[in-house]
């Protein structure tokens, strides 16, 4: 058996990540936002500490 050299395709890896980035980080943030947003609806000043 020969060895087959591997071959990158840096655009279409390059290309491939900037698909799905953005599209995890959309859903990471939305979802934080969502839980802090509802975290704070059922428990109010919660995220205030005052002194």
């Amino acid at each position: 058996m020969g060895d087959v050299p591997l071959k990158i395709d840096s655009e279409k890896d390059f290309m491939k990540f900037f698909s799905t980035a953005p599209v995890i980080a959309l859903v990471f943030f939305t979802l934080t936002a969502g839980f802090l947003v509802e975290l704070n609806r059922f428990f109010p000043d919660i995220l205030f500490f005052p002194y």
